[in-house]
């Protein structure tokens, strides 16, 4: 499916890698206009090179960075939270430093750029879609994943309570949950065979996912072929989450 977001502006970030990457080059080849938001000054570089987007250097951990560095984009349509960390570790070699350290990327982060955007819309009256990128890890247990299962469940909360107070103004929040997508950090978690094998046995369609399937996934919740569909956890998961 094909969609049009010209004169459309959104927010993606995490548009440095992965996931976050290829949703903003599909919303630029829609017509979008795209602020692209990471920490790495060198691939937003050339993600604006290749694709014409705005690049802003932003580590969403930072709360204090997020109001000034947002202030600057204006008129927007929508988010996607893409940003995300992970750290593999047993539940009883859980460290509290490492616990906020995620929490604060993905999920403290999204949940205060989310707010920034929403107020900018609603100060501007403008409606649109706000999507998170969160993870099968939200919807099941998966062994060393604590820090990562208790982050991207939040997010889900996180999404469900925005659903609710935003929906009056006519802002729409969902999220997209991915099983294993094919990033640099997933190739990295699920690079043991003994680790990996398990997990694809598990999903009914014995493969993992591409970023292009799930960033085609967000581009419909941010469209108005979904403008019906709010608070949603979307599993884009090839069935796992069915058991």
């Amino acid at each position: 499916m094909q969609f049009d977001f010209r004169h459309k502006k959104f927010i993606v970030t995490g548009a440095t890698s992965g996931i976050g990457r290829v949703t903003a080059q599909l919303l630029r080849a829609s017509g979008a206009e795209v602020v692209a938001v990471g920490r790495n000054t060198e691939s937003l570089a050339s993600l604006q090179l290749e694709t014409g987007c705005q690049p802003l250097q932003l580590d969403i951990a930072d709360s204090s960075a997020i109001e000034a560095a947002l202030s600057r984009v204006h008129d927007i349509d929508g988010l996607v939270n893409c940003s995300g960390i992970t750290l593999l570790e047993s539940c009883l070699k859980l460290d509290g430093d490492d616990f906020d350290r995620i929490m604060a990327v993905n999920a403290r982060g999204a949940a205060l750029v989310s707010r920034h955007v929403a107020q900018r819309m609603i100060e501007q009256q403008r409606t649109g879609s706000i999507v998170n990128v969160s993870s099968q890890a939200a919807l099941v247990a998966l062994e060393d994943h604590l820090y990562y299962c208790a982050s991207k469940a939040a997010l889900d909360a996180i999404t469900r309570v925005m659903c609710l107070e935003l929906g009056p103004h006519g802002i729409r929040v969902n999220s997209v949950n991915p099983t294993v997508t094919l990033t640099p950090m997933a190739q990295q978690a699920w690079s043991d065979p003994a680790k990996r094998d398990p997990m694809l046995q598990a999903i009914p369609l014995r493969r993992f996912a591409q970023p292009l399937e799930v960033a085609a996934p967000i581009l419909f919740l941010l469209s108005d072929a979904a403008s019906m569909i709010s608070g949603v956890s979307l599993p884009v998961d090839g069935g796992y989450t069915c058991r």
